[in-house]
């Protein structure tokens, strides 16, 4: 490549050099011609000046003439004055004299009229001859600047030239100086090139060994052990599940994401277009709120308020057909079932365009028939007459080649393989047109909108409705000008993408084949996931007598903990029985303390000498009741404590008989202190459960955090493990690639060689072109 560049800058250089040598002759002759001319000039001038001379000589003799003459007329004149006196003193006596003075008087007349003529001629002759000179110096002057101007602006020509060959030489030494070492540099590598493919030659021969070795080998493995060739034919042959192109596939998908967000964008304009178009209908050239619209409009607004009904499914259809394209799927024509569809809908909505295609254009004339139309409002109204029938027939015609694309996946013969690049041309063609055409359309309505706007009869409704249909129009606009160029920038890899399927054969011959084909794909999936499956992982044999040990020691400590478990419930068992029979025994204190009370209540009525006694029997009957716990306790003065659940109660004496409603007093702080005791063991438990609540709550946060983690990480495996697909892909081109690199290095360096012979060679002419031309402008 650098003696390719080398090469063609000679060149330039060379050619540069010629034109610039041509153009210095040319030069040269026109300083050559123009100091002839200004030598010539130059002799003419001398010429010129010589006989002005001559002339201002003849003219300052002709002058010297004249005062002469002059003076000699002063003289006769003088002379003739004196002579009249004298005359008429002698009349008589000198008539002879008279006639002779006459005489004389008309010979001197003569002279002097001579003189004067002659005079006069040889005045006008010096003015011409004075004029002329004038004239023709004036000519060689204003001649002899030019011509200095041009000898100066050829001189500076020249000037800038011998510069200029002396920056080339001085730039062609440079270059032959930096050519010189990278000749020496490519010397060098094409030593090493040398080198290198001798090594990559013995490497070759090694690989060709090799190879011929395996190909042997599989040749004689598959004409022992393969029982036929199932590539043979393609009918069997498209029965086989092709290599996997991951790649393709997810770029397909993401072609088909981009189509759908396009047709999405597509189907919400002309939802919005026929919307408005219905509420103009409504409101203009007749306001239905005011009076009743014709028929044509009632039947032309109930078919626009069905609109939705034929364009939502477009959407569906290209929403299905995008959920059809996975990542395990082979996505090609044959296997496209839901193109279909798609085109089924598409023809659903052309048929329901070419329904409402007569109302519009009647609607239109209409409007153009009220009588505050215009002329100019009826030219936009015939012009989107016209754009109405455009679109409908660009329509048609993208669904006719959309029809024929998804033919390959129901009729096997509907479609030539040959004729899918042409069909794909012509749908970005039909793209296109539908472009031009929304613009046609966006750029009529406007204009109508403007007109519109600026009639009398113009309500905000109607504003605002033209406002919303120039919107819808202009988005639709947008939507195929971006749908148009995002096919005609993927329709390379349409074409490209189209023979990718089975090997060695035509592609999938019909579409059962390639719905085989696809179930043959996800079983084979199936089975290498099975092949996949990890192994469990085996425990080593010191590490399983380790754990065997620990094992041991936790199932004794666990037969010692379930021991001392079962202990603490037959022990909770008994305390719950106590619990019982005394929370009984209390309620029968309770009833006896009752009876009690009303008894002594009896007896005070009574007697008041029998209120102590009964007192006294009370305060037995309470403390054998409370007390059948510490039945064999001696009556001593000391007191004695017993700790039940209706609390602590004192004995002493039987002269010391406690009072009742000290007892009362007794029993009530108890179930206070008692209630205080279980309020906090509540307030302990509600902490704890809140203390229990926040951890719980934060384990879940960090479980959350965890699942994103894991989320994250499997993204980047995903990642990663497309990355290691395109690595290895890039593995395989690399290696092709230099193997044909190897193949092309011999005749590279052999045109390296030639390229650097005839570099050498301009190198030399080079040198001996700069040296004349040194020479040549060092002699100028």
């Amino acid at each position: 490549m650098a003696s390719a560049e080398l090469q063609g800058k000679y060149q330039k250089l060379a050619q540069e050099y010629s034109k610039l040598r041509a153009q210095n002759q040319v030069l040269k002759k026109g300083v050559v011609d123009e100091q002839a001319n200004s030598a010539a000039l130059k002799e003419q001038l001398k010429m010129k000046d010589q006989s002005l001379r001559k002339l201002q000589q003849e003219m300052d003799s002709l002058t010297f003439r004249n005062l002469q003459l002059a003076k000699r007329v002063e003289l006769l004149q003088d002379e003739l004055a004196l002579s009249e006196p004298r005359g008429k003193k002698n009349k008589k006596s000198g008539e002879s004299s008279s006639q002779l003075s006459q005489e004389q008087k008309s010979v001197f007349d003569e002279d002097l009229q001579k003189k004067i003529e002659e005079n006069e001629r040889l005045h006008i002759q010096f003015f011409e001859a004075d004029e002329q000179h004038k004239h023709v110096e004036a000519e060689l002057r204003s001649r002899l600047a030019t011509l200095e101007m041009e000898a100066a602006q050829h001189q500076a020509v020249v000037d800038g030239l011998t510069r200029k060959y002396m920056e080339t030489i001085e730039k062609l030494q440079n270059d032959k100086a930096k050519l010189e070492v990278k000749s020496q540099t490519l010397e060098k590598e094409a030593k090493e090139c040398r080198l290198r493919t001798e090594e990559c030659q013995l490497q070759l021969k090694n690989l060709h060994e090799d190879l011929s070795s395996r190909l042997e080998e599989s040749l004689s493995i598959i004409s022992e052990k393969v029982p036929f060739n199932d590539t043979k034919y393609s009918q069997y042959n498209a029965l086989n599940v092709p290599v996997h192109n991951r790649r393709h596939q997810l770029k397909m998908r993401d072609i088909a994401g981009q189509a759908l967000a396009f047709v999405q964008d597509l189907v919400k304009g002309l939802l919005n277009f026929h919307t408005y178009t219905e509420q103009r209908i409504q409101i203009f050239p007749v306001d239905s709120a005011i009076d009743t619209i014709s028929p044509l409009n009632q039947k032309f607004s109930q078919y626009l308020h069905e609109n939705a009904s034929y364009v939502r499914p477009l959407e569906e259809g290209m929403l299905h057909l995008f959920e059809s394209i996975t990542e395990d799927t082979v996505t090609v024509l044959e296997t496209t079932v839901k193109l279909k569809t798609f085109s089924e809908h598409l023809t659903s909505y052309i048929c329901f365009l070419r329904k409402i295609l007569p109302y519009q254009l009647k609607s239109l004339e209409e409007e153009c028939e009220a009588s505050l139309c215009t002329s100019a409002l009826r030219a936009r109204n015939l012009e989107l007459s016209q754009d109405m029938k455009k679109m409908t027939a660009v329509f048609e015609k993208l669904q006719t080649y959309i029809g024929l694309l998804a033919l390959p996946s129901t009729e096997p013969d509907g479609l030539l393989r040959t004729n899918y690049s042409s069909v794909l041309t012509n749908v970005g063609a039909a793209l296109h047109g539908f472009h031009d055409v929304m613009k046609d359309i966006s750029k009529h309505y406007s204009q109508k909108a403007t007109i519109e706007h600026e009639l009398p009869t113009a309500t905000q409704k109607l504003i605002t409705t033209n406002d919303c249909i120039l919107s819808s129009v202009v988005a639709l606009t947008n939507g195929a000008g971006k749908i148009a160029s995002f096919f005609s920038n993927n329709v390379d890899y349409f074409i490209a993408s189209l023979s990718y399927g089975p090997k060695t054969a035509s592609g999938f011959i019909s579409p059962l084949s390639a719905e085989c084909m696809l179930q043959y794909k996800k079983k084979a999936a199936a089975y290498m996931k099975a092949l996949r499956k990890p192994l469990l992982e085996s425990v080593p044999y010191e590490e399983a007598l380790a754990n065997r040990r620990v094992l041991l020691s936790s199932t004794e400590s666990r037969e010692g903990l379930a021991q001392q478990v079962q202990q603490s419930l037959e022990k909770i068992s008994k305390l719950e029985q106590e619990k019982e029979h005394w929370m009984l025994e209390a309620q029968l204190a309770k009833i006896k303390l009752e009876k009690e009370n009303q008894r002594t209540a009896d007896k005070l009525k009574s007697t008041s000498s029998g209120q102590a006694v009964g007192v006294a029997q009370e305060g037995a009957t309470v403390v054998t009741a409370a007390g059948q716990e510490d039945a064999s306790a001696k009556a001593v003065p000391v007191p004695v404590h017993s700790t039940s659940l209706i609390g602590i109660l004192t004995r002493t004496s039987d002269s010391e008989a406690p009072d009742v409603e000290s007892r009362e007093d007794l029993i009530r702080n108890h179930y206070m202190a008692r209630i205080v005791e279980l309020t906090s063991q509540l307030q302990l438990a509600d902490s704890k459960s809140v203390h229990f609540y926040a951890e719980c709550r934060a384990l879940s946060k960090r479980l959350a955090l965890a699942e994103k983690s894991k989320e994250a990480l499997a993204e980047e495996m995903k990642v990663a493990s497309q990355n290691n697909s395109r690595l290895q892909d890039e593995l395989t081109t690399t290696k092709r690639s230099y193997e044909d690199q190897l193949s092309m290095m011999s005749d590279h360096l052999c045109s390296m060689n030639e390229t650097l012979s005839k570099q050498r060679e301009e190198i030399d002419t080079l040198k001996m072109s700069s040296k004349g031309n040194s020479k040549k402008n060092k002699s100028r």
